[in-house]
């Protein structure tokens, strides 16, 4: 009963979208009624504001690093399940990205995304982090920054970790970053997908 109970609050914790959040803290317009209309960081970026867009990647990052260490530590504590830990960070995922609180629009779950896999096996996610960065950088385009790193994912944790049933959780959040980045995806091959900042 405390693993499910625990893996409900992952999702509602998951349901917090940073980007409005953060939008409304600052003044800001609702991230879903500009740009890509997409919740995340990039997007907000767009409004010219850095420190809104930094502190919204930096909160949907703790929240997924967050849950999971904490899921990681009662799982520990209280001898539950061994899929508990999976099932917490795949709720927390799918909370960002289709949150309860926000009609189901959620962001694509990048940040998020990067916050479990530090929980999971931080050199891990250093080194996907890194990937990402030079990506991003490298071609300015965050979705590709993103696809790219969504690939590394799930092979990068079947290396580190072996076949867990963490490795497996990441699989799935793997799938649905690229499945949410199907839009940049068509974007990408028409040439027409947005540099950052723009």
């Amino acid at each position: 009963m405390l693993a499910v109970a625990l893996v409900v609050v992952a999702y509602l914790i998951g349901s917090i979208s940073f980007a409005v959040v953060v939008s409304r803290a600052f003044g800001l317009p609702d991230p879903h009624d500009y740009g890509s209309g997409n919740p995340g960081a990039t997007n907000v970026l767009r409004t010219g504001n850095r420190k809104a867009a930094l502190l919204t990647l930096v909160g949907d990052g703790v929240k997924g690093f967050a849950v999971v260490f904490a899921v990681q530590l009662c799982a520990a504590a209280f001898a539950l399940p061994p899929w508990t830990v999976p099932a917490a960070a795949l709720a927390v995922f799918v909370g960002h990205l289709y949150p309860v609180y926000f009609h189901f629009r959620g962001g694509k779950g990048v940040a998020t995304a990067a916050g479990i896999v530090f929980a999971f096996n931080w050199p891990l996610g250093l080194a996907l982090t890194l990937v990402w960065l030079v990506m991003a950088f490298g071609f300015k385009i965050s979705s590709l920054a993103g696809l790219v790193t969504a690939i590394l994912l799930p092979l990068g944790m079947f290396y580190q970790v072996g076949p867990t049933l963490s490795s497996w959780a990441c699989v799935a959040i793997a799938v649905l970053l690229v499945w949410r980045h199907r839009e940049n995806i068509r974007k990408l091959v028409s040439g027409r997908e947005t540099a950052i900042g723009r």
